[in-house]
């Protein structure tokens, strides 16, 4: 027996080690081609750039996988206690594996063994960090060996704070969210810090299964998962009885899902930025960096931008008629459905689509679009409202064909597809029809001394068309271009009481084509001061300046003030007859309003990496007196301005004050009314296909144009001063109206003289035709009538010529104080 005893000993012996060999040799191959985790220690992942207002406020997000980074120090205890409770009751006690748990789970496997029962895990957070970051996910006895030898090297490596760090940043919650940061915000747009006892449950019991508790597919699963793991955390003493009692009777109180964060009718600039960071840094910092982005844009002014444009562009549109309805739906059955399931005018909420379901010669009885919730149900609630004939009465006009209708049965039918604006109070029935413009525009507001771009509207919708006008579609600017001929002419000799001839003119071409370039309004004639032909936009006397200055002199400003990178030095130029964008245009105005310094236009302020480094700002400007460690009494620092001069401040005076007598006397007259001094001008294209006005006060710069994508007329009469002028004038007031009045600035030096506003000669006393024009120190009134432009130097014009418009140069002619040359 003792020898029997000792023969199976010494068999077990041998097993054992054979086993055990086996094991260790087992073990060396599987640990042979671990990952290396100290790749954790450089942990950066893909995280979510946030787009933020000047005012700080989120814009937008642009991620790949929706995560933001946060450490360990900012996660609320109460949310550690509840993964804790969720994942790993022990993580702060066990090394990596534990081997209770282990157990426990081998244990409840076994007896679940032909049950139907899913087997249950026994992963600690550790082990979910070695498989999440280092291995894949493949069921196998493999895998999971090198998930327990990681987890040993991982808590011998890293602290356990770090570890738990690693694992709530890093894992999936479901709807595109990942980490619990932008679980947080996804689940119930709130910060960690403002996650309730509930809240912070539910999201812990996501990790397990996130497509089995969508709170929106299964919220009764939801439910139950979130109150057991509620139930754990009172187990664990993490939270009283009572809390875990009153948090349970809490609804789910998941925010419904959004697209994203946005400032209501930001989607214009949000784009514009979004194209600039990926020239600048490419699509891999966009959607993975984590770039935080402080831009210029003022959510006010866009506003009063956004309605400003729109205002004009659905008047337009309006006073030419009804296009017809969007479409035609069955409304013989439930017609919500199939409502729903057209796409609305998602940055328009003032409209909503409707259904026509009845119509009298009085009114149009409509149903409006139902809801749909997270999971795509359509609500059962159908709301009706009516258009009165007296809101739809600018569609009587059939836009196309001609025909007008006299009531609103010539003009909708039953099935219908419309847009209807509701009129009156929250509880009112009463809507207005409403129509998507076919005209479109782009405006942008700049602030004229830094350049910061503080509002940009670059159609009527993004949802109706992202293509953005105000920096994507290249337009002729018309006479909006020629401040800048004028600009040109005041730096050169001439001053804004020169006088030019206003005759007709034609010009052979080198094919041997002539060119008779003329007046909007068709008439000419006689001879005017540089201040008249601006504020009266008069294309002879641009031509003629401009030839008697040279175009390659025109065509070098209109590059130094940015308006074009190469401009094609013709005479048809210095009629804006070349294309550029209505952001170059504002940014070329933004140099007179400032005074002649150059600026760079910007939609970004700074922009800050992961980390929190500043990696771009648009201030260039140094102050190192700024940042001294202590006052001993010295002077304020003072902010060097080292931006180029490109224009004379004095020449900028000037021009500015041209153009406050376009609005005052000129092709704006009337249209422009504000409580400060405001200067501008306004273009129209040839056949009006194009309508723009840009203009500026001392502290903000806005311009716009509005015409078909496709260049066709507007119509006669579509003029810059007639549509594009009350659209600056709507947005100016609103973005003026609590600011005191401004007054533009004489530059020092500047001598202000009367002159006759006629002849450009200086003005008698009581000369009611009088006006107060700014010269340049040794430049004045002229003390003779010199007339510019009659050929290829000054112009012999006879008397008869000049008192056709200047009656006033006939005392000069006849008291022998000037002459005609």
């Amino acid at each position: 027996m003792v020898r029997l005893i000792g023969y199976f000993f010494g068999l077990g012996c041998i097993l054992f080690l054979g086993v055990a060999a086996a094991a260790a040799i087992y073990l060396s191959v599987v640990s042979k081609d671990l990952p290396d985790y100290e790749v954790l220690a450089k942990y950066a992942p893909p995280v979510t750039t946030r787009i933020h207002a000047g005012n700080g406020a989120l814009m937008k997000e642009y991620s790949r996988e929706n995560r933001l980074f946060i450490p360990i120090q900012a996660i609320p205890d109460r949310l550690k206690a509840a993964f804790l409770s969720a994942e790993d009751k022990n993580f702060y006690n066990h090394p990596g594996v534990d081997v209770g748990g282990l157990l426990r789970a081998v244990a409840v496997n076994l007896q679940n063994i032909g049950s139907g029962r899913r087997f249950v895990g026994a992963s600690t957070i550790t082990q979910q960090v070695a498989k999440n970051f280092l291995l894949s996910a493949d069921q196998t006895f493999d895998r999971k060996l090198k998930e327990a030898i990681l987890s040993f090297r991982i808590e011998q490596a890293y602290s356990k704070d770090k570890i738990l760090e690693l694992y709530l940043n890093e894992i999936y919650f479901g709807l595109n969210s990942y980490g619990i940061a932008g679980a947080a915000l996804t689940y119930f747009d709130k910060s960690v810090n403002e996650l309730t006892i509930a809240d912070s449950a539910y999201l812990a019991s996501l990790p397990k299964g996130p497509a089995n508790y969508n709170p929106f597919r299964h919220p009764e699963a939801a439910m139950t998962r979130r109150n057991w793991v509620i139930d754990r955390m009172v187990e664990n003493g993490y939270v009283s009885q009572s809390d875990g009692e009153e948090a349970k009777k809490q609804t789910l109180g998941v925010a419904p899902p959004k697209n994203g964060p946005s400032l209501a009718a930001s989607d214009f600039f949000a784009e514009e930025v979004r194209r600039q960071l990926i020239d600048q840094y490419g699509e891999k910092a966009l959607y993975e960096g984590g770039l935080s982005v402080r831009t210029s844009f003022d959510p006010q002014l866009q506003l009063e931008a956004r309605k400003a444009l729109q205002d004009g562009l659905i008047d337009y549109d309006e006073r030419r008629g009804f296009h017809g309805p969007i479409k035609q739906i069955a409304t013989s059955q439930d017609w919500g459905p199939e409502l729903a399931k057209i796409p609305t005018l998602s940055d328009v909420p003032e409209w909503q689509l409707a259904v026509v379901l009845s119509v009298s010669d009085q009114a149009v009885d409509i149903g409006l679009q139902p809801s749909v919730d997270a999971a795509g149900r359509v609500a059962t609630e159908r709301k009706r409202g009516v258009i009165a004939a007296a809101d739809m009465r600018w569609a009587f006009r059939l836009a196309g064909s001609g025909k007008a209708a006299k009531s609103p049965s010539g003009v909708l039918s039953p099935g219908d597809v419309v847009f209807a604006q509701k009129t009156g109070g929250a509880d009112s029935s009463s809507y207005r029809l409403r129509q998507p413009p076919k005209v479109q525009g782009g405006l942008v507001a700049m602030d004229p001394h830094t350049g910061r771009v503080l509002a940009m509207v670059g159609g009527f919708s993004y949802a109706q068309s992202e293509f953005n006008r105000a920096t994507q579609a290249k337009r002729q600017p018309g006479s909006s271009f020629k401040p800048f001929v004028y600009a040109a002419a005041m730096d050169n000799g001439y001053t804004p009481a020169s006088v030019i001839l206003d005759d007709p003119l034609q010009i052979t071409l080198s094919n041997g084509d002539v060119w008779k370039p003329t007046n909007y309004e068709g008439e000419g004639g006689g001879a005017h001061t540089l201040r008249f032909a601006i504020e009266h936009s008069r294309n002879l006397m641009t031509v003629r300046l401009a030839a008697d200055m040279g175009m390659p002199l025109v065509a070098e400003y209109a590059n130094r003030f940015g308006i074009y990178d190469r401009m094609n030095p013709v005479l048809a130029m210095s009629l804006g007859a070349g294309e550029t964008t209505v952001l170059r245009m504002v940014s070329a105005y933004s140099v007179i309003a400032n005074g002649g310094k150059q600026i760079k236009p910007t939609l970004i302020d700074r922009i800050q990496d992961r980390y929190g480094a500043t990696i771009f700002k648009h201030e260039e400007r140094v102050c190192e007196a700024c940042n001294v460690s202590e006052w001993k009494n010295q002077d304020e620092p003072v902010i060097a301005d080292n931006r180029e001069q490109v224009l004379d401040p004095m020449t900028a005076y000037q021009v500015t004050s041209m153009m406050q007598g376009v609005i005052l006397r000129g092709t704006a007259a009337g249209k422009i009314k504000l409580n400060t001094d405001v200067a501008g001008k306004t273009g129209t294209t040839n056949d009006e296909k194009d309508a723009w006005f840009v203009g500026y006060t001392p502290s903000l710069v806005a311009g716009l144009y509005i015409g078909y994508d496709t260049p066709s007329t507007l119509g006669r009469g579509g003029t810059g001063g007639s549509l594009a002028a009350p659209i600056f004038n709507e947005f100016m007031q609103a973005a003026t109206q609590d600011q005191p009045p401004q007054k533009f600035q004489v530059p020092a030096g500047m001598i202000i003289t009367a002159v006759n506003r006629g002849t450009g000669m200086a003005a008698q006393p009581g000369d009611p035709n009088a006006i107060m024009e700014a010269f340049k120190p040794g430049t004045g009134p002229a003390t003779t009538f010199t007339v510019i432009g009659g050929g290829d130097a000054s112009a012999q014009v006879a008397p008869e010529e000049i008192l056709r418009t200047s009656p006033q140069a006939n005392q000069a002619v006849t008291s022998g104080s000037g002459g005609l040359f």
